[in-house]
Formats: C-alpha cells, structure tokens, sequence
C-alpha cells in the first residue's frame, strides 16, 4: 500500500476527525475560562457597565422587521443552504454525474473555449442567479424601508460594545438586549460584513472563476488571478458556514421562540408560530435536499442546454 493511499484511508480520516473535534472542544473550554476569568475583574466590568452591548440607533430607526424582511430571511437561508452543498460538491472534484453544454455551442466560434461544466457547477451557478437577484430585491427594499439602519454601523461606540459582546457570549452570560428593537453590536457587525463584504466577495470571486467568463477574463490574471479569487472564494464560504453555525445555535440557545418570532413571523412575543414556521422550512429544505438528485437536476438542466453523460 502506498504512503498517498495510506494518508487517504477512512481510518487515518476518522483520526484527524476525532483529533480535530478535540482541539475544537479544549479551544472552546480555554476560550470560555478565560472569558470567565475577564469577567470576573473590576477594570473588565466597569467597561462592561460603560459599554454595556448596544451601539445607538440613528434617529428614525423603524422597530421591528417587516413582512418582506421575514420571507427575504427564508429565500436566503434556502440559497445559502444549497449553494454551500454544490459549492462543496464542485471542491471535491469528482466526476461529475452528467454535463452541460449550450444548445448553440456548434455556432461558437473556434476562437473561443466551448462551454462545457458538469452538473453540480451548473446547479450551482443556477441557484448564484437567483440568489443575486434575490440579493438586489433585497437591497432595494433595505434602504427603501430604513432597515438598513439596522445593520450599518453608524457610531464608533460598536467597536467597545462588540468587544463586551464577545466576553459576555464567550463566558455564557448571554447578553440581555432586545433584538426587536436593536441588535448588539456584535450582531451588527456580523450582519454588517455578510451582507456588505462577504456577499459581494462571493459574487466578484464567483465571477471571475465561472466556466467560461473566466477565460474571457484572462486579461485580469495580473491584477486578480485565478488562483486568488478561488482562494478567496473559498473562504468566504468557509465564513458562510461558520455565520450559519454560529447564528443558528444563538438563535436557538437565547429565548427561541421570541428570535424564531422575530425572523419568521414578523412579532414580538413568545407564541409558537415562528416555531411552526421555522419547522416548515425546515422540512421544505429537507425535502429538496433529497429531490436535488443527478436525475432530477438532468431534467432541470436540460430544460436550459444539453445534458450528455
């Protein structure tokens, strides 16, 4: 057996799995005694008390999120969800199912590269055209209706406040501010970055690696190369994940029905309407996961191209 062939076997797999979820648990643990610890001295709580979490509104902030907000909330989870999947699925660089082709690829002209992805790139980048006209309705409408006051900072105070954020979350004290009115700043920050840096970064780096658009736009290797925008392609989808992780278990570890309410049903109390929301879409998400088969997305592309194997 050969050293690669070794390197690569399940049992040497499930070891660096096992290794690396225990490094996660002893970072966690330091991460939350030293948090304890930080907590615990005077010169930490009098900055704590003078920044308590919450970075100001600017006056004529809307409270609450409005219907729209609710439903853009599901879309979005729905995109990120699946393209996360083939983005992942396009990384592991297997054989592809089938391929997709443009129905008028005879008529190119043999300057130019035919186009010719597998299935999962073409999922992939079908879902991306969604998602980004999906993104710009949102867009419209966050500055059309204010909230965007919601998630820009506007005062220098988020910095601090972010910061007693973090040592409240990191020694499980959650912090107690009312997210209907206004997020803390930690949450402003973070949605901040993944709407305004990360998003567009996925959109710009997606571009300039797409099948055909990338050897049109060869003449930019110098300044952005292929090899950078992939790289930069994957983190941001490294930070996806961790948003989701991160934003789901808060979600669900700080007064779950009341933040279920908020992002699914557009109200403030503790009713399980946001639970039964939140758990439809769930099954719905569920369900498309496993209809998003070889043979189902065939028929799909096949309805835009052909589909050889």
């Amino acid at each position: 057996m050969s050293p690669d062939t070794t390197r690569r076997s399940p049992r040497n797999r499930g070891r660096a799995g096992a290794w690396i979820t225990l490094a996660v648990v002893v970072a966690i643990f330091v991460i939350v005694m030293a948090a304890k610890f930080l907590r615990g001295l005077p010169a930490v709580q009098l900055f704590m008390a003078d920044y308590p979490g919450e970075s100001a509104l600017p006056p004529g902030a809307p409270l609450g999120f409005p219907a729209w907000l609710a439903w853009q909330h599901l879309l979005n989870s729905f995109f990120v969800l699946f393209i996360i999947r083939t983005g992942w699925q396009i990384r592991a660089k297997k054989r592809p199912p089938a391929f997709w082709s443009r129905r008028n690829e005879g008529a190119i002209r043999t300057t130019q590269r035919p186009i010719r992805i597998g299935l999962n790139t073409w999922f992939h980048l079908a879902l991306d055209i969604l998602w980004v006209l999906n993104g710009v309705v949102f867009y419209v409408l966050l500055f059309a209706t204010g909230q965007w006051t919601r998630i820009i900072p506007v005062h220098w105070d988020v910095v601090p406040n972010a910061l007693s954020t973090a040592i409240q979350y990191a020694s499980l004290g959650w912090p107690t501010n009312d997210g209907w009115a206004n997020y803390n700043a930690l949450q402003l920050l973070a949605y901040f970055v993944t709407v305004f840096i990360a998003a567009p970064l996925a959109l710009i780096t997606g571009i300039r690696i797409t099948p055909g658009l990338a050897y049109r736009l060869r003449s930019l290797d110098r300044l952005f190369s292929l090899r950078v925008a992939r790289s930069i392609h994957v983190i941001v989808m490294i930070y996806f994940v961790a948003f989701v992780i991160v934003h789901v278990t808060l979600v669900l570890a700080t007064n779950t029905l009341r933040n279920l309410n908020h992002m699914y049903a557009g109200r403030d109390d503790q009713s399980w309407i946001g639970f039964a929301l939140f758990a439809a879409s769930i099954l719905l998400m569920a369900v498309l996961w496993m209809f998003a088969r070889p043979a189902v997305l065939g028929r799909l592309a096949a309805l835009t191209g052909n589909v050889r194997r």
